[in-house]
């Protein structure tokens, strides 16, 4: 234990669940408990806060905090100057980015960017959706929303500016979209003086390259089988292109040992076609990490 302690703000709200679950297969487990906002983590090293993905760049901006999870859009949206470790694609509900989109309603007469001109636009982003108007040379009254944006079009706004993930949601409140802002993946960010200290960046480092190897990880399994050295390549033809397998000798040196990382999905369609081809002992193993 060095005495160093890397301070750390953990997304509060939908990323939260998603967050710890992504920590325990790094092999870090946080536990959080009721009314606190302070998570204990098993790393004497690290203390953890609870703090929503809107305000953690700019607390990691500031200083309050060494570093943090947060998404594209609100590091956007704060227009402060962080550093920005490394992108980690996950979200609440899969692993696809999150959009910003512009919506109206179903019979709304709006059909771009360029018929907003003076109109009313509600949204929690607002600085990011006055960065993009102005981009697009539209000017209009961009208000901040405080929650259930979607409801607000066409009685109180002409538009909205809102995140998705499937755009169900939009569906649901008779929104269509009429242009998409930006799309965001959550990203690993750094104070710029922290991440001049030695220790504390070698703490991140070490800690994002477990986060991205249980990323990488996912929806993936590890595949053993026995193959009859006479029908290998038969059997090595049956896995995706691209793949090699780990060849081992067995002590029978007319059979060999195959080991490979697969798709989960793949399994069950090539299973049948290995036993087929002469393969014996099959065995699907799940996966935590997998490093590059």
């Amino acid at each position: 234990m060095s005495g160093n302690v890397l301070k750390l703000g953990i997304p509060k709200g939908s990323l939260e669940e998603a967050t710890v679950k992504l920590f325990a297969r790094a092999g870090y487990n946080i536990t959080i408990k009721s009314r606190s906002y302070f998570p204990s983590i098993d790393d004497i090293e690290i203390e953890c806060m609870l703090i929503r993905a809107q305000e953690i760049a700019r607390y990691v901006a500031d200083g309050v905090l060494d570093a943090g999870l947060t998404g594209k859009d609100w590091i956007l949206e704060n227009r402060v100057d962080v550093e920005e470790i490394a992108p980690l694609v996950y979200s609440k509900v899969s692993a696809r980015p999150v959009r910003w989109v512009l919506c109206v309603p179903n019979d709304s007469a709006i059909k771009s960017v360029k018929d907003l001109q003076g109109k009313r636009i509600a949204t929690e982003v607002v600085n990011l959706t006055t960065d993009w108007l102005k981009d697009k040379g539209v000017t209009a009254n961009v208000e901040f929303s405080w929650g259930a944006t979607e409801v607000k079009a066409p009685k109180l706004v002409d538009a909205i500016v809102e995140v998705t993930e499937t755009g169900s949601s939009l569906k649901a409140n008779n929104l269509r979209i009429v242009d998409t802002l930006m799309e965001s993946t959550t990203r690993f960010i750094m104070n710029k003086e922290a991440s001049q200290d030695k220790w504390k960046r070698n703490k991140v480092d070490r800690l994002v390259l477990m986060l991205q190897g249980a990323m990488a990880a996912n929806g993936k399994v590890g595949m053993m089988l026995n193959a009859p050295k006479d029908n290998l390549d038969a059997i090595s033809k049956i896995f995706p292109p691209g793949k090699k397998p780990t060849i081992s000798e067995l002590s029978d040196k007319s059979w060999v040992a195959l080991n490979v990382i697969l798709e989960e999905k793949l399994v069950r369609e090539i299973v049948p076609d290995l036993k087929n081809a002469g393969a014996e002992d099959i065995v699907e193993y799940p996966l935590n990490k997998i490093i590059h």
